[in-house]
Parts: C-alpha cells; sequence; structure tokens
C-alpha cells in the first residue's frame, strides 16, 4: 500500500478535533481513499503520484480531497441506517427517507466535485451539426 496523501492531523486542523474513535476509523480509511484516488486517476490516464512530483499545489489540492472524502466518510453514521432525510405522517400513514450515500462506501464518497478538484474530470462541450438537403429549383 501506498502512503497516504493525507494525515489524521491534517484532518483535524482542516476541520475539526476527532474522537479517539473517529481518529482510527481516519487512520484505516486515509490508505483506502487516496489508493481509491489513484485508481481513479488512472483510468483517467493520469498518474497522481507523479503529478504531485511535478507541481507541489497539485499536491494540496490532492491533500484536500483525500481529507474531504475522509471526513464525509468519518461522518456518515455507522450506528444504523444512514438517514439524512425522514419523514413520516400519522393517521394515514405514510414513511419517506432519504439516504446520505446510497450503496455507502468509499467509491461512492468520491463525488463529480472531487474529480473536477483532482482535474480527473473536466466540462465537455460537444455539437452536433445538422444538415438538411435543400433543393433549389432554378
Amino acid at each position: 500500500m501506498n502512503q497516504p496523501f493525507a494525515t489524521v492531523d491534517d484532518i483535524q486542523r482542516l476541520y475539526r478535533p476527532l474522537s479517539s474513535t473517529e481518529q482510527s476509523r481516519a487512520e484505516a480509511l486515509l490508505p483506502l481513499v487516496s489508493d481509491e484516488i489513484r485508481v481513479l486517476g488512472k483510468q483517467y490516464g493520469k498518474d497522481i503520484d507523479e503529478a504531485i512530483a511535478k507541481d507541489s499545489a497539485y499536491e494540496s489540492v490532492v491533500k484536500i480531497v483525500t481529507c474531504d472524502v475522509t471526513f464525509r466518510i468519518l461522518r456518515q453514521n455507522t450506528e444504523g441506517d444512514a438517514m439524512s432525510q425522514e419523514s413520516q405522517s400519522a393517521l394515514g400513514y405514510s414513511w419517506s427517507g432519504t439516504f446520505a450515500v446510497s450503496g455507502g462506501g468509499i467509491a461512492n464518497s468520491i463525488l463529480n466535485n472531487d474529480l473536477k478538484k483532482l482535474g480527473l474530470r473536466r466540462q465537455q462541450m460537444g455539437s452536433e451539426f445538422i444538415w438538411r438537403g435543400c433543393q433549389v429549383s432554378a
């Protein structure tokens, strides 16, 4: 396993002090999140470690994304269902709920916005040329 892009101290400096349970979870998560970012980079044709070696500013961006993703996972409720919103009614009985991260996991915690920050996804612009043949009679 490669070196993680961030440390538990980075997360605590950027967000808030972590409890001892959160610290141990973060220590386990950081290498996994970092390797997931490396694999995503390869899928998009970019070697993250090589890009970091060339640009220290890019290293900071990768560290921020790693901290963001790890902290997002730490905030997920692991005791029960990871509900972000719940609604109930009475008499006619109705219930609905929205899960924080459908499917959960590290891969689902890396958002498109994170990929854009890493330069792996760019806004694509395309056009389609529609040609309609016109007959002109003289």
